[in-house]
């Protein structure tokens, strides 16, 4: 005869749990069972319950050392860190202290190693060389990936019962992680495909941070800060090869006018001619081209759109400033004034790029 046997595994915290929920069920009608027919109460109910379940407890707690001494799991260690809350709650409604003391010697047990292995993983980010980890192109890198869904599982779970501790390990361990994507990017020669290379990254960790925490939780708020600036220095760069002549002077027209020293930029009529001429003759082509680059280059087409519209919206606030600084003296009166471009031809251009989602 031949049998099939169906083996099923399990994760160490759903054994501890269902053991644990055992032996909580069965200690509670033990300690309520000694107080009614002995009728004792306090530290006598204590002492028969610790003589009756004691070698019960000696055993778990001896099976939990040898485990956690040689547990690499910290999501594990800390889901069993969070079975025990749970469980002491429950007790404390029955009214049964019974497992007081069994559940904080658990306590001194665990939270040192779940301390203890994310020391390791923080240790392991700050020590890790880019250059050993073969090539790296404008994809989320897999270790920040790792990170992200690693640090969302201990945030969801330790905003049911928070605890500073965990707090201040996740802090270190996000900025070692971030110090790390910054020695990826500088991988990168150029500047704008590190940031490409870093907003995908921002963004990726972003997605999977909020998706299973809260919206206001500490890591999502950094790293939304940090994709912000990056997404607007990014915008700056892809903006700059074909309006970057514009954009330059407007700040410093700006800056003049601010200062009192327009009359110092009066002599530059030729450049300005230039610049008006060449945004004429190569605006919609250049939109075009920034909308390619754009979009291919980001890994989140959610993303890349948002981006192109802020990139398109920023264009529109160049022209804008630079049709107004061309609107006062000393450039008032020049004659190239009279081929400057509607700003509404410009805004309905950009209108064929808005997505239709």
């Amino acid at each position: 005869m031949h049998s099939n046997s169906t083996f099923s595994q399990h994760t160490f915290e759903s054994l501890f749990r269902s053991q644990h929920y055992a032996l909580v069920d069965n200690c509670c009608r033990e300690y309520l069972f000694i107080c009614d027919f002995f009728m004792v109460s306090g530290n006598s109910a204590q002492d028969l319950f610790n003589s009756i379940m004691g070698k019960t407890l000696s055993m778990f707690l001896k099976h939990m050392d040898v485990y956690s001494s040689d547990c690499f799991d910290s999501i594990a260690v800390y889901l069993c860190i969070h079975i025990i809350f749970r469980f002491q709650l429950m007790m404390h409604k029955r009214a049964v202290p019974a497992l007081d003391k069994y559940w904080e010697t658990m306590l001194e047990m665990l939270w040192p190693r779940f301390q203890y292995i994310l020391e390791l993983n923080i240790a392991n980010i700050r020590d890790t060389d880019p250059q050993k980890l073969g090539s790296v192109d404008y994809r989320p890198h897999y270790i920040t990936r790792r990170y992200a869904e690693f640090s969302g599982a201990l945030v969801s779970l330790n905003e049911t019962f928070p605890d500073e501790r965990v707090n201040q390990c996740l802090a270190r361990l996000q900025m070692e992680v971030e110090n790390f994507i910054l020695r990826l990017a500088a991988e990168f020669p150029q500047r704008k495909e590190q940031l490409i290379f870093l907003i995908n990254n921002y963004d990726m960790m972003l997605s999977v941070i909020t998706e299973r925490t809260s919206e206001d939780s500490r890591e999502g708020e950094s790293f939304r800060k940090l994709l912000q600036e990056r997404t607007q220095e990014f915008i700056e760069e892809v903006l700059s090869p074909y309006f970057g002549g514009m954009m330059t002077f407007v700040k410093e027209a700006e800056s003049a006018v601010e200062k009192g020293q327009a009359d110092q930029m009066k002599y530059q009529e030729q450049r300005i001619q230039k610049l008006v001429r060449d945004f004429v003759a190569e605006w919609k082509q250049a939109i075009e081209n920034v909308n390619q680059e754009v979009m291919k280059s980001f890994t989140n087409f959610k993303n890349g759109t948002s981006i192109l519209q802020g990139a398109l919206t920023q264009l529109i606030q160049y022209y804008h400033r630079f049709k107004e600084v061309l609107s006062k003296p000393p450039f008032k009166t020049m004659a190239v004034r009279s081929q400057l471009i509607n700003i509404h031809h410009i805004m309905v251009e950009v209108k064929k790029y808005k997505p239709n989602f």
